[in-house]
């Protein structure tokens, strides 16, 4: 496999990815060395010859899935770009999928440039099969009121503080703002399945799961439609607000430029 020549000149590149993330610990670094982020860098450097720092759009936790993950690095490489993308299709591993590589300016930053984000989250009628096992939430002998939960995603679209549908990560993330806004909550009937499309300019951390956790049980009669409101006003994370599995969730997309969208 050519390598890129070590003295040419860096430039910044953007890679939107795909993983299957149940074997992973998410997508940020961590100390076992077994994240998305920890195996793509891994794979980097072998094609590099150096270690490669990369900076994802957002991180997503254990268990989670992606189609359009974007991160950005900084390497020199002098062949076609194509063949930068060959190398790295070669070197991930399996369970992560290089899908688009571009050549960005100096100011595109995959984290601080993004404008917004698309969850999918599945709930399977039933049993899943097992190909499908690891994708989807299957809801066994629970029936759901699929109306309900079209009724109580609308209190979720709007600016609002989602203090009660996040998790904290500790003392750092107490500066943050919670205040998030989200211009698309939809409840589809797909098939089998039911899936949940949330849209917004950012998610906190376990926020998309908080919040499809809460639609669940609303279409299986746990919660009132309307005490979606009253827990978004109280700003509080209570134990009524359970979070759904990590399987069924899978970031989508990553907006950088916003067209037609209400925020």
């Amino acid at each position: 496999m050519t390598r890129g020549i070590p003295d040419g000149e860096p430039k910044r590149w953007s890679c939107m990815c795909a993983y299957d993330g149940t074997e992973f610990a998410g997508w940020q670094k961590q100390p076992n060395g077994h994240a998305v982020q920890d195996k793509i860098e891994e794979a980097l450097e072998k094609i590099f010859g150096s270690p490669i720092r990369t900076i994802g759009s957002g991180r997503t936790d254990a268990g989670v899935h992606a189609i359009g993950q974007v991160f950005h690095f900084d390497a020199p490489w002098m062949h076609p770009l194509q063949s930068l993308l060959q190398a790295m299709r070669t070197y991930f591993p399996t369970g992560i999928s290089p899908l688009e590589l571009k050549e960005e300016t100096n100011d595109f930053h995959a984290l601080l440039s993004a404008r917004g984000k698309r969850y999918r989250y599945r709930l399977f009628l039933g049993w899943a099969m097992p190909e499908a096992d690891r994708f989807v939430y299957s809801l066994k002998e629970k029936k759901v009121n699929l109306a309900a939960m079209q009724e109580a995603a609308k209190y979720f679209i709007g600016e609002h503080d989602f203090s009660a549908f996040s998790v904290s990560r500790g003392e750092a993330e107490k500066l943050e703002s919670n205040v998030r806004k989200v211009w698309k909550v939809e409840v589809l009937k797909e098939k089998e399945e039911v899936h949940v499309v949330l849209e917004g300019s950012g998610f906190l951390y376990k926020m998309v799961r908080s919040m499809v956790g809460a639609l669940l049980d609303v279409g299986t009669g746990k919660l009132k439609t309307d005490e979606i409101e009253i827990f978004l006003k109280s700003k509080i994370r209570t134990e009524r607000v359970v979070s759904a599995p990590a399987k069924g969730l899978c970031l989508e997309k990553v907006f950088y430029h916003l067209q037609n969208k209400k925020v």
